[in-house]
Formats: structure tokens, C-alpha cells, sequence
């Protein structure tokens, strides 16, 4: 047998990165999207201690953790650093991105082109869905924190911890 077919033992893997700060029912698209065209999918969440986030990195993990739980072969990790050394230390090849618009093509591409001269990982670009090509953490926070509904834009999970640190502050 030759093609694809005999090489069966290679796993594939991909990479989704951000922040996370929280995650939204639009990450969980393209994560899952991802999950079921990867053997593995790792969700990187970005460790950048010179920006403070509303959920601690900790807390970001165990959220994703628990709404990515369904999908088998998701794996939740921290990075700091560059991307293209997470993923040479575990042998990803591909970042997948979610695009809502024009202009994050813009700032992706000069990304995925940088990338992917450093270490020769690729970058596909998967479009938002129209449902959630407006959303990001940014606006799901602010809107939250002036005491809007988002409970259909963030899982059940993610909306309890929002309004419990919300409360808090």
C-alpha cells in the first residue's frame, strides 16, 4: 500500500493559541473544529506576566480543561515565549487560527509568515463562524462587567466564573 494510507502511524497535531482571558463559545468552535481534523489538538494559552488578565493563567486552564473535556483529544498547556518553540518541543507542525475579519488577516498573516520562516510551522486559517465573528474575550469582559448578558457567548462554566469574579471586584 503507498499514500497516506501506509503512513498511518503518523500522528497529526495542531496547535491553538491565544490568551484566553476568558475562553468564548468562538474559540470552542475553532478548537473543536480543529479536534476533529487533528489526532491532537493542544490549546497553548499565553503566559504574558506584563499584562494582567481578569482570570490568572491557572484559572484559564481549568476552565478550558472542563469545556474542552468532551473532545478526547484536546490537551490544555501554558507557554511564554515563542510559539514556534512550543510547538518543536512536541512536534506540532500546523497553528490553527480563527479569523472573524479583514483585518485580522492582516496581523495573522505577518504572524504566520514569521513562523513559518523560523521553524517552518504552518498556519491555516479557519473562518469564524458568522454566529461568532464579532466576539472576543475583550468585548464578552466589558460587556460582562457592565452587567450584560453574555450567557450566549461563553459556556455555562466560564459565565459562572465571570459572574463570581465580576462580583468580587
Amino acid at each position: 500500500m503507498t499514500g497516506p494510507e501506509s503512513e498511518g502511524s503518523a500522528v497529526r497535531r495542531a496547535v491553538c493559541p491565544g490568551s484566553f482571558d476568558p475562553i468564548t463559545n468562538g474559540h470552542l468552535d475553532i478548537i473543536s473544529r480543529a479536534s476533529r481534523l487533528y489526532d491532537e489538538v493542544y490549546v497553548a494559552v499565553m503566559i504574558n506576566k506584563a499584562k494582567k488578565g481578569l482570570f490568572e493563567v491557572d484559572e484559564r486552564l481549568d476552565l478550558i480543561r472542563q469545556v474542552t473535556a468532551e473532545y478526547g483529544n484536546v490537551r490544555v498547556e501554558a507557554f511564554h515565549g515563542l510559539l514556534v518553540d512550543f510547538c518543536k518541543q512536541r512536534d506540532i507542525p500546523a497553528i490553527v487560527k480563527g479569523l472573524r475579519a479583514v483585518s485580522d488577516f492582516d496581523y495573522e498573516l505577518q504572524m504566520a509568515q514569521m513562523n513559518n520562516g523560523l521553524s517552518g510551522v504552518e498556519t491555516l486559517f479557519v473562518p469564524t463562524n458568522p454566529t461568532y465573528s464579532f466576539l472576543s474575550s475583550s468585548l464578552v469582559k466589558e460587556v460582562a462587567t457592565w452587567g450584560g448578558d453574555v450567557s450566549h457567548l461563553v459556556p455555562p462554566a466560564v459565565l459562572e466564573a465571570l459572574n463570581e469574579r465580576l462580583r468580587k471586584d
